[in-house]
């Protein structure tokens, strides 16, 4: 008996830690030095201080941005700003693959525990589902565009196997995440050239096209699902 209270009182205490984490993360962001460089222009001459370091610079900066609930969508503008429409691609998924596994393994480590502990009977068939089909339903989530961190902490309170969340998750975000650099990067490109003819280019045709099938994406994997 006195075991299981400890395992509780444990469990409790790494919740109310993770909780902490996430106040002082969303307050960081909104209060602190930190928002300044939530832009372009700022990030860039930031990152022009690391020289050949910056790609890797950026990657750790949008690996902790994430886990500090700043939106992927800017996070992943900003890159595409910065390094353009296919080396942003490449950075912008790394730091987003390395963020998400952070975000993942400090839920898993200090909000499991809790959380399976409040699991009823119902919602334990739900857990033991996501375990068994773990690698679809990440797909699925990242496919249909729930928010990025929410999922990223969320599924750590879940069974999932780290695997399966990890491949998924690499899987999933790879169409929007080259939709939205490509299209961002490429608006960047005219941008500097000031060639503003180029609007009507196939290239600014085409990233126009795929950001609005982007939109699509959520309603075809939801038909084929519910067909399935």
């Amino acid at each position: 008996m006195g075991k299981v209270l400890n395992g509780n009182n444990q469990a409790l205490v790494k919740a109310l830690v993770f909780v902490g984490l996430i106040v002082i993360s969303v307050y960081a962001v909104r209060f602190s030095p930190l928002s300044h460089y939530l832009t372009a222009p700022a990030l860039q001459d930031l990152l022009t201080q690391a020289g050949f370091w910056a790609p890797l610079a950026f990657i750790v900066f949008y690996a902790a941005a994430i886990c500090m609930f700043v939106p992927g969508t800017l996070l992943t503008g900003i890159g595409a700003v910065i390094f353009g429409p296919y080396w942003g691609f490449v950075y912008v998924w790394i730091g987003a693959m390395a963020g998400s596994t952070a975000a993942f393994l400090i839920a898993r480590t200090l909000g499991r525990d809790f959380a399976a502990s409040l699991v009823g009977k119902k919602l334990k068939a739900y857990d033991e589902a996501i375990a068994k089909n773990g690698f679809a339903t990440v797909l699925y989530i990242r496919l249909v565009y729930v928010p990025f961190t929410i999922a990223n902490f969320g599924m750590g309170l879940t069974k999932v196997r780290f695997r399966d969340y990890f491949f998924g998750t690499a899987l999933g975000i790879l169409t929007g995440t080259f939709i939205f650099t490509f299209f961002f990067g490429t608006l960047k490109e005219i941008w500097v050239s000031g060639d503003w003819s180029r609007l009507l280019s196939p290239q600014v045709f085409l990233s126009v096209g795929l950001l609005v099938f982007s939109f699509f994406i959520p309603l075809i994997v939801k038909r084929i699902r519910a067909e399935h």
